[in-house]
């Protein structure tokens, strides 16, 4: 059996943007993928509401840092044989920097974490696979416009800074943006039928990466 981290934000935690709640378990995108993948694989879900790519943000009482809490996340759930990282929708606010090219870089440093973590017994780095998320949209949720100012137009170039760290670092790559879009209600988070759509298209990117 092959073991898989969905490393991500609200949008792998499951946030439901209708409700200001949580969507059912059935509907989050790393169960459609464990679904999908059935006995053959083990899905462990990590998303944080609000966490980064490799930037602090303080303004919760959890550590939204990505980068400083990957290692123990790692160390919690190893052996691992693949890491799927969604983020970089957080970093687009204003005051975490709302550039494109950092996240990229935050990525770039979240798989060099990946790759260096002292693995028990010696066991081998897991497979990474990047994953660009859906673009921010338009909102007349006056809160979340203020807080994505830049979001549509920032975000919009996450996949194509994103593709090219996978390329350098050797690792695969997906844009979940190609078949799930963020919803007007506060233009960041998913309904139920988009967060579906990512698991659903993720499965076959990863039966490939593990050879299932």
């Amino acid at each position: 059996m092959k073991t898989i981290l969905c490393y991500g934000d609200s949008l792998t935690w499951g946030y439901d943007a209708e409700t200001i709640g949580r969507h059912r378990l059935e509907d989050r995108w790393p169960t459609v993928l464990q679904a999908a993948l059935g006995s053959n694989a083990l899905v462990i879900a990590e998303g944080l509401n609000g966490r980064t790519t490799a930037f602090a943000d303080d303004l919760a009482g959890e550590d939204r840092h990505g980068a400083r809490t990957l290692p123990t996340i790692l160390g919690t759930h190893m052996p691992l044989d693949l890491v799927i990282i969604m983020l970089g929708s957080n970093d687009m606010k204003p005051w975490i920097h709302g550039d494109p090219l950092a996240a990229a870089h935050g990525m770039k440093r979240l798989v060099q974490i990946v790759r260096g973590h002292p693995y028990f017994g010696n066991a081998p780095a897991p497979k990474v696979l990047l994953v660009s998320p859906p673009v921010v949209s338009q909102t007349s949720n006056a809160d979340f416009a203020i807080m994505f100012a830049r979001g549509t137009e920032a975000s919009l170039q996450l996949a194509t800074h994103y593709k090219a760290v996978a390329d350098e670092m050797g690792c695969a790559f997906f844009d979940a943006a190609t078949v799930a879009k963020t919803t007007p209600l506060d233009g960041v988070h998913l309904d139920a039928e988009n967060t579906r759509a990512i698991g659903a298209a993720l499965a076959p990117v990863v039966k490939t990466i593990l050879g299932l």
